[in-house]
């Protein structure tokens, strides 16, 4: 059976779901805020001008779209937390669980910030800090949000491919 079929317990599941969105949490928050004591007044070009080290707020959404939203970002990022949980609840397969552990720490290391780093309620705004030259500065969890996503694309095509 290959990890792309393979089915877990629901407590299996369950674990390895909340592991991996805690662990991209935990590193997530680690990194915003080594960002935030290091490099605040600027950057450090770790490849040149290829790769940098910027520490920026984001209060919109992707790209910086829809600044000033903070609050209705915050509120769809909740509604967005919630869907994941109940899909998670109905999800056995190995790759599915850890895809979607993945996006759920992702969309709550960003949530975070929104709660955490405002003054008032969902007004934060959103730390970045991985400055590669042809993607917009982002962190941890939007890479997180990615690869999460990007995997489970890439497991419905090789299973598309494989049941046809």
């Amino acid at each position: 059976m290959s990890v792309i079929t393979k089915h877990l317990s629901k407590k299996t599941a369950h674990n390895l779901a909340l592991s991996t969105a805690g662990a991209v949490i935990l590193i997530d928050q680690f990194t915003k805020n080594w960002a935030r004591d290091n490099f605040a007044g600027g950057h450090t070009d770790v490849i040149g001008s290829w790769l940098r080290v910027t520490y920026t707020r984001n209060p919109g959404a992707a790209f910086t779209s829809f600044t000033g939203s903070g609050r209705l970002i915050g509120i769809v990022g909740i509604a967005v937390v919630a869907f994941l949980l109940y899909v998670l609840s109905r999800s056995s397969r190995q790759v599915d669980v850890l895809a979607l552990g993945l996006i759920l720490g992702g969309a709550l290391g960003n949530l975070s910030d929104r709660v955490f780093r405002g003054a008032g309620f969902l007004d934060g705004a959103v730390v970045d800090w991985i400055d590669w030259w042809f993607i917009p500065t982002f962190n941890v969890a939007d890479a997180s949000l990615n690869i999460g996503v990007a995997l489970l694309l890439l497991t419905m095509v090789v299973v598309g491919i494989t049941h046809d």
